[in-house]
């Protein structure tokens, strides 16, 4: 691995410096800098935007850092873990950017490249592997117990890092087979009504299961391995009266599942295996609202070997207005739940006001018996 460059402060010009302010500078290989800066410089512009009040140029090879001294170290030691990233022949993203920030924020010792760095799977030269803390947190989880449960909103990777760990479970042997399953639950739709066979209706629900499983493996051998029962996709109601020994089994969608399918699911837990729950507890579909994901948060939540991990926005790795969206729904959520709250006090105090007043002004009194 080459060696890091240093850094070389330099003294700018009186005209050059902002009041208060200083600079110092990086210089870094010329195709270190190209994969540093990324697409159209969006992980410059990433850098800009997570330290506002320090300015970041870039002319030729050199980097040149303009704020005050502690922001200037805060930034140094980002770009530095960057270029970490780099070296090891990983991408950064805009993602991993802003989650190396808040680590060094919250410790400046921390080293994010050997949080982020670590590769699950690669596949036709793509790495797959946590770009978030609360990502690294999940997969930790998923290697130090038995039944993990990946709690969390759309686009924090929960159902994609689980079948990442799967294959990789799979290719060192660690168990004989991957099932994954889901519950073939409509969202306002009506299953009964789609065209074809009882297998042709329930592909489309799977069909997330199958894309991931694609990505994540040559595409010539997942269809020998669906054949041959090494790896199976099946709707959650297939796994009744099961026992799952040595297998790594990933249900997605358990926001979808009743409290009785759940236990169900559970009860299958073979020898030798692995169970990896992921869901989205704000986005339940089922007529009810029972969703057997949130009921079993508060009934499992002190066994050991069994670990609840809560992702967040902070987690989300698609575009970026996908974790103002959660962040907003979030909000929305809370509003309405106090609303809820303050309807509910007022309507209390009403009844109680008005048994008050339908209560005669001697009705308290006990009634005296007849002389």
């Amino acid at each position: 691995m080459p060696e890091r460059e240093p850094v070389e402060p330099t003294t700018p010009t009186a005209a050059e410096r902002p009041a208060g302010a200083d600079e110092e500078r990086l210089r870094v290989d010329g195709v270190q800098m190209v994969r540093l800066l990324g697409p159209q410089d969006r992980l410059l512009t990433s850098i800009q935007r997570e330290y506002p009040d320090v300015e970041v140029h870039v002319r030729g090879n050199e980097i040149a850092i303009r704020g005050a001294a502690d922001e200037r170290r805060r930034v140094r030691r980002l770009i530095e873990e960057l270029l970490e990233l780099v070296r090891r022949d990983q991408d950064p993203t805009p993602t991993e950017v802003r989650s190396s920030a808040r680590m060094l924020d919250a410790d400046p010792d921390a080293k994010p490249s050997d949080l982020l760095g670590q590769v699950i799977v690669s596949s036709r030269g793509k790495t797959i592997r946590p770009k978030t803390e609360g990502q690294r947190a999940y997969v930790d989880a998923i290697d130090e117990n038995t039944i993990v449960f990946g709690i969390g909103p759309a686009g924090t990777g929960k159902t994609y890092l689980a079948m990442a760990k799967a294959v990789q479970a799979l290719q060192r042997k660690e168990v004989d087979r991957i099932i994954l399953t889901r519950p073939a639950v409509e969202a306002g739709e009506r299953l009964g009504f789609l065209p074809g066979t009882l297998t042709d209706k329930i592909d489309p629900y799977l069909r997330p299961l199958y894309d991931a499983l694609n990505e994540m493996m040559d595409p010539e051998l997942v269809p020998k391995l669906l054949a041959s029962g090494t790896v199976e996709v099946a709707p959650l109601a297939y796994m009744r009266g099961r026992t799952l020994n040595n297998s790594f089994v990933v249900l997605d969608e358990a926001q979808n599942t009743t409290p009785e399918q759940m236990k169900m699911f559970l009860t299958r837990l073979g020898f030798g295996s692995k169970m990896v729950v992921t869901g989205d507890i704000t986005q339940v579909d089922l007529p009810g609202g029972a969703s057997g994901l949130r009921l079993v948060t508060r009934i499992l939540d002190r066994i050991d070997d069994i670990h609840f991990v809560r992702l967040t926005s902070d987690d989300v790795v698609r575009h970026t207005l996908v974790g103002r969206i959660v962040d907003a729904y979030t909000e929305y959520d809370q509003r309405q739940q106090a609303q809820r709250f303050e309807r509910a006090e007022a309507r209390e105090f009403a009844n109680r006001a008005e048994r008050r007043g339908n209560a005669g002004p001697r009705d308290h009194l006990p009634r005296k018996g007849k002389s």
